[in-house]
């Protein structure tokens, strides 16, 4: 299901980022970075519910925006009932929305927020999400003090909050059409490549993208996915060319690899992953680089495995979803 858009316009974004994404490449973009993963709290889940608290109160202050002129966010995490999402708006009195879908939640919101301006329902949304990496190793796999070892597949939780505001008042970015991703399943069981997981469902959102538009890869500078890591990137390449005869390659790179030097940042493993991953590249470089003309067009597929501790214990599949939105420089 795709749609475009008229009046929906990313006005501002906000960044904090983790201890590793302060050593990888984009660190000039993010707003604010820090070297201590408790973020001066108790525990990792009260460290990511306040970076993300104060993700949004940046955003409102860069914005110069009050927040009773906010009609509603929409935000959502990896933790257990999307902890840090309502933890973090309980100040603020804003209508909530919390979602999930994953390390593709943060494009879903933007889907949601924008239907909502479009629909002339709000005039204005946040969109916000985070992820933590020790909040998230423990939920999903192990805690990291167990030193159990990982497969070069394995991809590495980015740590931070990302934070957008769209409106229908014009700026210099435009929310231009969006995809709704569908559930996949190729019988991928493995928690430690997700890569292989998420690479065909962000094929199907890719292709159903670009036919429901009628467009060819070339329309956009760039295509971005979220977090499918070095392996998850060449088996989303190989499986375009062979499912769609769609070669993609010239156009597309991956947010996992983009926000960490993996050549030296070696924990980083295959690359980054979480919902804040590709949420930090888009809300910070990206961003950036449509706001002074860089970039033109960029298509952001964000992706996301679709499973618990629970279900990989009982033998069964991990399922997958991409959701798709088109970035593009207002008035092109």
């Amino acid at each position: 299901m795709t749609f475009q858009y008229k009046n929906v316009y990313l006005e501002n974004t906000a960044t904090i980022a983790g201890p590793y994404e302060a050593k990888g490449p984009l660190a000039k973009y993010f707003d604010v970075t820090f070297d201590d993963l408790y973020y001066g709290e108790k525990s990792w889940e009260q460290a990511e519910a306040k970076m993300l608290e104060d993700t949004l109160e940046l955003l409102l202050q860069k914005s110069k925006t009050k927040k009773e002129n906010i009609d509603v966010v929409i935000s959502g995490d990896l933790m257990n009932q999307i902890t840090s999402s309502c933890y973090s708006n309980l100040k603020n009195h804003i209508p909530f929305l919390g979602i999930y879908s994953a390390c593709a939640t943060s494009v879903e919101g933007l889907i949601i927020a924008s239907n909502f301006i479009d629909g002339k329902k709000v005039k204005n949304a946040i969109v916000a999400t985070s992820s933590h990496n020790m909040s998230s190793e423990k939920q999903f796999r192990n805690p990291t003090e167990y030193g159990a070892p990982k497969p070069k597949t394995a991809t590495f939780t980015s740590t931070g909050g990302a934070a957008f505001l769209l409106s229908n008042q014009k700026s210099s970015v435009r929310v231009e059409s969006a995809t709704i991703g569908k559930i996949n399943d190729l019988e991928q069981t493995d928690p430690l490549h997700m890569g292989s997981v998420m690479a065909p469902a962000a094929a199907d959102t890719i292709y159903t993208h670009l036919k429901d538009l009628n467009r060819d890869i070339s329309y956009y500078d760039l295509v971005v996915t979220g977090d499918l890591g070095l392996y998850g990137k060449e088996i989303l390449i190989d499986f375009m060319k062979e499912e769609y005869q769609l070669d993609i390659s010239k156009h597309y790179n991956d947010c996992g690899i983009m926000l960490y030097d993996l050549e030296q940042q070696k924990e980083c493993l295959a690359g980054g992953s979480g919902p804040v991953c590709s949420a930090l590249v888009n809300a910070s470089m990206l961003y950036d680089y449509l706001k002074s003309g860089k970039f033109k067009k960029i298509l952001w597929v964000a992706t996301g495995a679709l499973f618990s501790p629970q279900m990989v214990y009982q033998h069964q599949n991990i399922l997958s979803i991409a959701h798709a939105v088109s970035l593009e420089v207002a008035g092109e």
